[in-house]
């Protein structure tokens, strides 16, 4: 005979145990979909990276045009306004060419209005002349001057040349040294008549011509000076405009990812607070009806295991203002999956003003920090002025010191030069490497036999330490950062 309540104690235990099952492998369930937050987590976070490296390349990219656009107007305007001053000198060089050639002209029609008669040139008569016809010299405009040289036919030695006036040079028998000097003196005479019968100034009409064209060109540079303004600024309206829309599509796309994010962050929430609730129920029921045995502890156990979280990033991605990143809500701190979260807005407000400071419009560091750059890579080459007497330890512990230099200058300059990161140099590095160089000098000074007892090494070496200790302290002292080559 079965008893009854024998029976109906074992079929509630089995039903309790049935709960107790149902309740563990929720329990268990929604810890797996729960175990995708932080995967999740970290995604998003490395979204709101790109999104503000996106932000910063496109501030960059506008920075940049903007700046080439202001330099572009300091050329133009620079270039306009020396073509401007130079107006005058335009106009006097204008005026002189154009007397030089109204006298070039002048002195050429007398020239060839002076004909070569007999009764002109001593001991030259009328064979002569019409020998210097046949020749084409029939005016003072014919011929430039006379020279000697070896007969045409090589023979009889020298002879009497007359250069014609377009170069080609001919001999006339019976024409040398002594009929040759008067016809030359004869042509200066024509020339000097010439020049002396040539305009001094340029008619007036002339003159009002030039002053015409000098007007015309002053007052078309004077459109181009006044337009260069409009241009830069309609250029400047382009770039701003395009990278609103730029930012616009940029949000938007931000503003999308943002609200799928917060979607599936609900999902998480949501799946928290039923894990918290399962929880409570199970905790509930273990109470009410107390342990099932080891299979069962072991179950639960593994169901209740924290969900592993997801560990703060740093840095801390920077979300614009007013983007869904201010939106976002937290997560429930009483909940098992609840996130530590970083300061974004901070974090954020940091690397604007670092950004601020880096990539303002034309500061970067100058291409000058390349001589002291050389200077040293020479020294470490080199030597510090080593001559046969110096140390072998002085002449490498010299060299190291100039290559830990270079190596410091070049650490400094090449971030700085870069399109991303530009910025100037620290202050105060040009005076710790121009005390460096000279502490350099000092040290081979005071090695050298012939210069350590002197007072130059002690004073050298004062200088040195003055000036490495003011730039230690402004690079310390966390100056503008706007120091040059020389600090």
């Amino acid at each position: 005979m079965i008893d009854s309540t024998t029976a109906l104690q074992s079929t509630d235990r089995a039903e309790i145990r049935a709960d107790r099952r149902r309740l563990v492998e929720a329990l268990r369930a929604h810890r797996r979909l729960l175990g995708a937050r932080r995967p999740f987590e970290l995604a998003d976070r490395r979204r709101l990276n790109r999104e503000g490296g996106a932000r910063s390349r496109a501030q960059a990219r506008r920075d940049k045009a903007l700046q080439r656009i202001h330099e572009k107007r300091v050329r133009s305007e620079r270039s306009l306004t020396r073509r401007l001053d130079g107006l005058d000198g335009k106009r006097a060089g204008r005026e002189h060419r154009a007397l030089a050639v109204l006298r070039r002209e002048s002195i050429e029609r007398s020239l060839r209005s002076t004909r070569l008669t007999p009764s002109q040139v001593n001991g030259i008569g009328g064979g002569l002349v019409r020998d210097l016809a046949a020749q084409g010299i029939t005016t003072a405009a014919d011929f430039r001057r006379v020279s000697w040289g070896k007969a045409p036919n090589g023979r009889g030695g020298e002879v009497l040349y007359i250069h014609r006036t377009e170069g080609r040079k001919v001999h006339i028998n019976g024409i040398g040294e002594h009929r040759g000097r008067p016809l030359m003196e004869w042509r200066r005479a024509a020339v000097a008549r010439a020049e002396a019968r040539a305009p001094k100034e340029l008619p007036a009409d002339e003159r009002h011509r030039i002053e015409e064209i000098i007007e015309t060109e002053r007052l078309r540079l004077r459109e181009e000076l006044d337009r260069i303004p409009k241009d830069a600024e309609s250029a400047r309206a382009e770039i701003e405009e395009a990278h609103a829309e730029h930012l616009v599509a940029l949000t938007a796309t931000e503003r999308e990812a943002q609200e799928r994010a917060d979607l599936r962050r609900a999902e998480f929430d949501d799946m928290a607070e039923r894990l918290l609730a399962l929880r409570a129920e199970l905790a509930a029921h273990v109470d009410a009806h107390g342990d099932l045995g080891l299979i069962e502890r072991r179950a639960r156990s593994r169901a209740l295991r924290p969900v592993p979280t997801a560990p703060p990033l740093v840095p801390a991605p920077r979300s614009p203002k007013g983007t869904a990143e201010d939106a976002r809500p937290a997560p429930d701190a009483g909940s098992a999956e609840a996130l530590p979260a970083p300061d974004v807005r901070a974090a954020g407000a940091q690397d604007d003003r670092a950004d601020h400071v880096r990539t303002a419009p034309g500061v970067r560091a100058g291409l000058g920090w390349l001589v002291p750059v050389a200077l040293f890579g020479a020294t470490a080459v080199l030597g510090a002025g080593e001559t046969a007497a110096t140390p072998l330890w002085f002449a490498v512990a010299a060299r190291l010191v100039a290559l830990a230099v270079v190596v410091d200058l070049l650490r400094l300059w090449i971030p700085r030069r870069g399109l991303r990161t530009p910025g100037p140099m620290p202050a105060g590095t040009g005076l710790v490497a121009a005390g460096a160089f000279l502490g350099l000098a000092a040290a081979s000074m005071f090695v050298d036999p012939e210069h350590a007892a002197g007072g130059a090494p002690w004073a050298v070496a004062a200088v040195s330490a003055l000036l490495v200790l003011v730039g230690a302290s402004r690079r310390t002292g966390g100056g503008d950062g706007t120091a040059g080559p020389t600090g």
